[in-house]
């Protein structure tokens, strides 16, 4: 029997993953991944690597992606709050350019799955956030690509919080628009 709720979202391949959690006066237990779970869901998805990083408010990672080696992503929060987002780059898709986007926190305990051919981001919206992932393919530093937080051409509604400041990398800051984007 699965211990995991799997929503599919609006956008074909995007899913929303939800444990059982089991909690009595001593605190709770849950499984974050349990293979058999996700086959029966119709998730038959291998990952080879986890990933960890850790982000102060106002930080905003993304929206990233990878050109020749894409990865599937299992993403979810251990310590705070984010908004997490998800851009459809498959070309010939009928969501193209599409995103989705959804608050995972340690307290909603929510996952998001992520496939290849997306660019993913996530804005930090409590003091702290501790954010893992899994993925489906390893780490090529020659393989990044990326394109902008705020391309108007995409319109993501970051819940930015007023009078914090945006936090970017050097490179998230230059990154291209869609449109800039040549056949990859």
């Amino acid at each position: 029997m699965s211990k995991i709720k799997v929503t599919a979202c609006e956008i074909s391949g995007l899913y929303i993953i939800e444990p059982s959690v089991f909690g009595d006066e001593r605190g709770w237990f849950m499984e974050t991944y349990n293979l058999n779970d996700m086959r029966e869901a119709g998730l038959n998805m291998v990952f080879v690597q986890d990933n960890q990083s850790m982000s102060r408010r106002g930080v905003l990672r993304g929206l990233h992606y990878q050109k020749r080696f894409p990865q599937g992503k299992l993403v979810r929060v251990l310590r705070g709050e984010v908004f997490d987002v998800a851009v459809d780059l498959r070309r010939g898709s009928a969501t193209y350019g599409k995103w989705h986007g959804e608050v995972l926190s340690a307290e909603n305990k929510k996952q998001f799955y992520i496939p290849e051919g997306f660019a993913h981001g996530f804005y930090v919206m409590s003091e702290i956030a501790e954010f893992c992932y899994k993925v489906t393919d390893f780490y090529h530093p020659n393989d990044e690509g990326g394109i902008r937080w705020n391309d108007p051409d995409i319109g993501v509604d970051w819940p930015i919080i007023e009078g914090v400041p945006v936090l970017l990398s050097e490179k998230d800051k230059e990154q291209p628009f869609i449109r800039e984007l040549d056949n990859e």
